[in-house]
């Protein structure tokens, strides 16, 4: 059931995607705005790796990323790309009652069942928000982390996306990514092509680690540098 619903999810935000741009393929050719558009395919795959939010456990994933993203009790995190709340409800329990989540995604159906599930769940230091494929709508100087697990390489313009999130960490916040290392068609982002677009965007990359229990590696950015002026941001090639 859990497989199901991030299959539609997912199929239901690639969906948009391709309905903003027309196809990955031509994705160079019809986005416009000052920002460059991404020379890498949106994500057609979706992985099938974790089945239920049990199996994902069993595995110590969420265990392990909180621990690896140095996430404590009293941090305010945003769970970009939330989907059904994996990550949410166990961040929420992670950060306890003096600290605080913001659980994000792009299509209200989603936002909507999972406002339900906090709901149900009682969680009161969750408060669930709608982003756009572009900006994820976050406030500023508000968190510690933002935590983007598995979802990067399905974000049509990261430079505009990174550029819009970047106002939103605190001095010390971090952006936490967890990734595949294959290519972004392939439900996946290179290490060395994150890195790039995040650079491309004011970003600096604290540390990258190997991963297996997520499906791929961990890597952390800090916001150290002024955003760019979006016309003047070099994109990043993949060849």
């Amino acid at each position: 059931m859990w497989r199901t619903s991030i299959k539609r999810r997912r199929a239901s935000r690639l969906a948009l995607a391709f309905a903003l741009l027309g196809g990955c393929d031509a994705a160079a050719e019809r986005y416009a705005g000052p920002f460059p558009a991404p020379d890498r395919p949106v994500a057609r795959i979706v992985s099938s790796r974790w089945s239920t939010e049990e199996a994902r456990d069993r595995v110590n994933e969420a265990m392990t990323v909180m621990d690896r993203a140095r996430i404590q009790p009293g941090m305010t995190i945003a769970d970009i790309g939330a989907g059904e709340g994996y990550y949410t409800v166990r961040l929420a329990q992670r950060v306890g009652p003096r600290g605080r989540v913001l659980a994000q995604d792009i299509f209200p159906e989603v936002r909507d069942k999972l406002a339900e599930r906090v709901t149900r769940e009682r969680l009161q230091s969750v408060s669930v928000k709608l982003g756009t494929p572009a900006d994820p709508k976050l406030p500023d100087n508000s968190f510690d982390r933002v935590l983007m697990v598995h979802m990067y390489h399905e974000i049509t313009q990261p430079y505009e996306f990174l550029w819009r999130m970047h106002p939103a960490l605190k001095r010390d916040g971090l952006v936490v990514v967890v990734d595949a290392d294959r290519p972004t068609q392939n439900h996946g982002t290179p290490p060395a092509l994150l890195q790039c677009e995040f650079a491309a965007a004011g970003y600096e990359r604290v540390w990258t680690e190997d991963m297996p229990s997520a499906g791929g590696y961990i890597a952390a950015f800090r916001a150290v540098r002024p955003r760019p002026d979006p016309a003047a941001i070099k994109g990043c090639r993949l060849n």
